[in-house]
């Protein structure tokens, strides 16, 4: 059986895309990441693994942060 994607991880795609493809992340985009993230009070697995790609570029340097 196929789990159905949520929309806040839809959502949370696009900023992280977005980051990846810029190279950076401010600390705006930060934190809607992890507001989109939480607002369901829920963290889906496909939130857990974009959010653990995102982290692992930044722990790697391919995204930074900008201010």
């Amino acid at each position: 059986m196929k789990e159905e994607v949520s929309e806040s991880s839809i959502r949370l795609r696009e900023i992280i895309e977005k980051a990846i493809a810029d190279q950076k992340i401010s600390r705006d985009d930060y934190d809607k990441i992890i507001n989109i993230a939480t607002e369901d009070g829920y963290i889906d697995r496909h939130e857990q693994a974009l959010l653990r790609q995102l982290q692992q570029m930044i722990e790697d340097r391919l995204v930074k942060f900008v201010i």
